[in-house]
């Protein structure tokens, strides 16, 4: 009788740790089965893109068939009916406390009002962001928002650096801006925003829920929860319509070790891309250095012998860059430009053009 009881008891236990374990490691969806009730055919059809960026205030440069950032975000809140999801590296909306207000936080101020108020019009806000002492999002927690923060120092020894936003699960926007009112004003930035497209939008809004889960922890779980893994990827890409247009599409994401089962990794986008490339390889970013940590280098040239590749081997291929020049960009970048550039000297068959735009940097958001 004793070892009966002894082995009901056990199974118990054994039962009650797989509960827990499913629990801990399976995503929290507050709307229920959203992502079993998806029309893909429908959303196919349904998908409008546009194109956002912020063009510094003291350019004298239109914009020209995109919308500036400020505005898109503005109308992607307007748009909010549920809920709003965000993913930022940093939020500075209302400038610094290290610094006087300027004028130009103008955008940050307004955007950061229009958060605030989702509460009063039944939309719930859901934030994630690193571990951080921000008077905003304590603001915003203050007035009912969610807010996870992540600690990436403990999980990967890095920061975040996403950037996106999930509307009511079927609007989404990517890109290069942090809710940094420098983004809306006197930073060159560039994203997307895309409307009615649940397909996708759902996709991204597992991503958000990864990060979600990971808040507080200082490790990373060894099997992530069959709701986290992408539903499209490099293999299974989701065939759609952008603006009446033809298209395909699926979400990467990095480091790694955030990547569950058939999720795309971004490098290896990165490199299919630059694969496929027939005639151009037009290339923004911050910083083209192929180095880590000066005070210890650590040379890491994954993406910069991608390019040395694709110019060597292919035929009548054309590479732009436009690469931000800060007072902080290291001098050495410019060596390993000149070395690019050089690879086209002698040939008819490729060419390399580098365009560098100054801008203000940062400071303290950072």
């Amino acid at each position: 009788m004793k070892s009966q009881h002894k082995c009901i008891v056990i199974f118990a236990l054994v039962c009650c740790c797989a509960v827990l374990i499913a629990l801990i490691f399976s995503a929290v969806d507050v709307w229920g089965d959203d992502e079993d009730n998806i029309d893909e055919a429908k959303c196919r059809r349904s998908c409008r893109v546009v194109l956002v960026e912020n063009i510094p205030e003291d350019l004298s440069i239109l914009y020209k068939d995109t919308v500036s950032l400020a505005t898109g975000l503005r109308e992607l809140l307007d748009q909010a009916h549920r809920s709003v999801e965000i993913v930022s590296p940093w939020w500075a909306l209302n400038s610094t406390e290290y610094e006087s207000k300027p004028p130009q936080a103008k955008q940050g101020q307004i955007l950061l009002h229009q958060l605030m108020r989702l509460q009063s019009r039944s939309v719930s806000l859901r934030v994630v962001s690193e571990l951080t002492n921000s008077s905003e999002l304590k603001a915003l927690s203050q007035n009912g928002a969610e807010v996870h923060y992540l600690n990436m120092t403990a999980l990967t020894k890095g920061h975040i650096n996403s950037s996106f936003w999930v509307v009511d699960r079927k609007h989404m926007y990517i890109g290069s801006a942090g809710m940094d009112w420098r983004s809306l004003s006197t930073m060159k930035e560039f994203g997307i925003i895309i409307y009615n497209c649940t397909c996708l939008v759902m996709d991204l809004h597992r991503i958000f829920n990864l990060y979600r889960q990971l808040q507080y922890k200082d490790f990373l779980p060894s099997i992530w929860s069959k709701k986290l893994k992408a539903l499209y990827n490099r293999d299974k890409n989701l065939q759609l319509h952008l603006n009446d247009t033809e298209a395909k599409a699926y979400i990467s994401s990095s480091p790694d070790v955030f990547c569950p089962k058939k999720r795309t990794k971004d490098l290896e986008a990165i490199n299919r891309v630059i694969q496929e490339a027939k005639t151009f390889i037009y290339i923004s970013i911050s910083n083209y250095l192929p180095m880590l940590n000066r005070s210890q280098p650590k040379y890491w040239s994954r993406i910069d012998s991608m390019l040395r590749e694709a110019l060597i081997l292919k035929t009548n291929i054309k590479v732009r860059l436009l690469i931000s020049c800060w007072e902080q960009t290291d001098p050495l970048t410019q060596n390993f430009l000149w070395s690019l550039k050089t690879l086209c000297i002698e040939s008819v068959s490729c060419s390399v053009e580098v365009e560098q735009l100054k801008e203000r940097g940062r400071g303290n958001a950072a």
